[in-house]
């Protein structure tokens, strides 16, 4: 089904853009359509994701012993997480409900509370695979089940409240100890949507305000208009993987800057930068083009640490390139232009790629890495053969600047471009064997992050009722003198956010709260977004939890105190181009300023 979805979201904003072209208007219901159909893979994906164990979670949990300390940690985390689940999902029905007596529709006809069963639906499937997984014996899933017991109960009496129109200030008592205990789950290895989740739902219990304002703020992310867009994306990007891309992009970087010295490492960062635009998270391109790059660092007989240093740093490089995921859902959240976001994107992306790009020439000078010599005839066989992949980002450029589509529609056209260059013109991928597992995979991944992104949205929605985002602005005016001195505050918090949380998560739960005192300090909204994805690209490498860190150590079979001496150099050297981002507005500005948007 979520196969099915997919496909459907891909056809429907192609078919409105043919629609438009030749009969000047639209196709009636597409874009509703393909915005609930973002619903339903958010969920059923996330479901899928919960099925296979592969639910965003803290790496915090794998500092635990293993063994019997793991097992019963692996065992609260769980019963914590279904009792959250099974508030959430109590939370879901009376949203739906409620949309059921309002009597609205999505389109043609189509009420809206049907297209809203995905959320209690999908809450369910989860509820019931956090239980299953949380041991391998029948008490601790009966363990793990009372604790889903616990919540749909709670969920129970809170929804008999507001059904009633007589919910109880404080339905739960104080939020702080239920909190502290959510909270210390998640340290353990809760996932983190329980934790966003669970701490929506208690803070705004405790203020009387109903529960299911958590799935309202939920839908009204996940059925927002720019949102499928980063399904679609993430799509094209799995497609580029499964083929033999890679490969190529290594050939045509090879032919291309093989002959300077590093030159293997240079190709490195611009392959990792290139899929991570696409894939929007570094764990794809570590995990998918790894093991061949390491080998090739390898074969030219670069230091170890050297190689896992570069990996781990270049498999976030991507993120400041359009269509990068976070600049997408950084302009849905702060409301700023995406497509300017992209633009503002290119100078700052340039930078940390030519850095990671001039520490590898140091290294192959130092180390004395032989260097291929330039061939002019490779070079050219190499750019011919990869020329379809290369062009995918000018074609995504092209149809947003021109009008032709918007970014919805192009990330729609992104994925039949990969499908057809991948599929049919160098036959890498096999429909009827290959697709529908890539399918489920990116299904996998997409309902992991919207998921949390859902939930997140009813945190923020509490952060905005309580008027902290004002309140941040009156304290950071009264205690901070200057600008700089804000932006180098704004540097700090954000590492910690980036090492702590993912980029989406985080995006939907700091940024409400930057972006006023951004403006209270004169910096333009797209120089802010562009200086928030930056800091939190360089927190997946910042210790001790640095997303980037734990899957290098995964994926490479190496002890996680050696990924972090790896990574230490590299952290110095990005850090670096995150201050000259922060601080020379120009470098984000320039290319706006060419083209008269600034």
């Amino acid at each position: 089904m979520v196969a099915a979805a997919l496909v459907a979201m891909a056809l429907l904003p192609l078919a409105e853009i043919v629609a438009r072209g030749l009969f000047g208007r639209g196709i009636p219901g597409a874009g509703p359509f393909t915005q609930h159909l973002t619903l339903w893979v958010a969920f059923l994906g996330a479901a899928l994701a919960a099925r296979d164990g592969k639910l965003l979670a803290l790496a915090t949990g794998e500092f635990v012993p293993a063994g019997r300390w793991r097992d019963a940690t692996r065992l609260f985390s769980s019963a914590v997480a279904a009792a959250v689940t099974g508030l959430l999902l109590w939370a879901c029905l009376e949203l739906v409900v409620s949309e059921r007596e309002a009597g609205t529709v999505v389109a043609a006809g189509l009420p809206i509370w049907v297209a809203q069963l995905a959320l209690p639906i999908g809450f369910a499937l989860i509820a019931w695979r956090l239980v299953d997984r949380a041991s391998d014996r029948r008490w601790g899933k009966a363990v793990a089940a009372l604790g889903l017991a616990a919540g749909l109960a709670a969920g129970w009496h809170v929804f008999r409240l507001s059904r009633d129109f007589a919910l109880e200030p404080e339905p739960f008592g104080p939020a702080l100890p239920w909190l502290l205990l959510v909270g210390a789950a998640t340290l353990l290895g809760a996932p983190i949507f329980a934790a966003l989740g669970g701490a929506a739902v208690l803070l705004l219990l405790a203020e009387g305000v109903p529960a299911a304002a958590v799935p309202a703020e939920t839908y009204r992310l996940v059925a927002s208009q720019m949102l499928p867009a980063i399904p679609l994306f993430t799509l094209a990007g799995f497609l580029l993987a499964e083929g033999k891309a890679s490969e190529r992009l290594v050939r045509v970087f090879r032919g291309l800057f093989g002959s300077v010295p590093g030159g293997t490492a240079v190709v490195c960062a611009l392959v990792c930068a290139f899929f991570t635009a696409f894939t929007g998270g570094s764990g794809v391109t570590i995990l998918a083009l790894g093991a061949l790059l390491l080998q090739a660092l390898r074969q030219e007989r670069y230091s170890e640490r050297f190689s896992l240093g570069l990996l781990t740093a270049s498999g976030s490089l991507g993120l400041l390139f359009a269509p990068a995921l976070p600049l997408i859902l950084y302009g849905i959240v702060a409301q700023v232009p995406i497509e300017e976001l992209f633009l503002g994107g290119i100078g700052p992306g340039l930078l940390l790629v030519v850095l990671v790009a001039a520490w590898g020439v140091r290294e192959g000078l130092r180390g004395k890495v032989e260097r291929q010599p330039f061939a002019w005839r490779e070079a050219l066989a190499a750019l011919w053969l990869g020329k379809w992949e290369l062009l995918l980002p000018a074609v995504i450029l092209f149809v947003i600047l021109t009008g032709i589509a918007t970014p919805v529609e192009a990330s729609a056209v992104a994925v039949v471009y990969a499908l057809a260059v991948q599929a049919f013109i160098h036959r890498d991928l096999s429909l009827t064997r290959d697709l529908p597992r890539v399918l489920r995979e990116c299904g996998v991944l997409i309902g992991g992050v919207l998921l949390i992104l859902g939930v997140a949205m009813g945190l923020t929605n509490y952060l905005v009722d309580a008027q902290i985002p004002s309140r941040l602005v009156e304290w950071a005016q009264d205690s901070i003198g200057s600008r700089i001195l804000f932006l180098l505050g704004l540097n700090l918090l954000l590492l910690a956010v980036g090492c702590l949380m993912d980029v989406f998560s985080a995006i939907v739960v700091v940024v409400p709260l930057i972006v006023p005192l951004g403006v209270a300090f004169g910096v333009d909204p797209v120089h802010l977004g562009i200086i928030f994805v930056a800091n939190l690209e360089l927190g997946y490498l910042t210790p001790p939890v640095g997303l980037n860190l734990f899957l290098a150590s995964y994926r490479f079979d190496k002890p996680l105190l050696e990924i972090w001496r790896a990574a230490l150099p590299w952290l110095a050297i990005l850090g670096f181009g995150v201050l000259l981002i922060t601080y020379w507005p120009g470098l984000t500005l320039g290319v706006l300023e060419l083209l008269g948007r600034r």
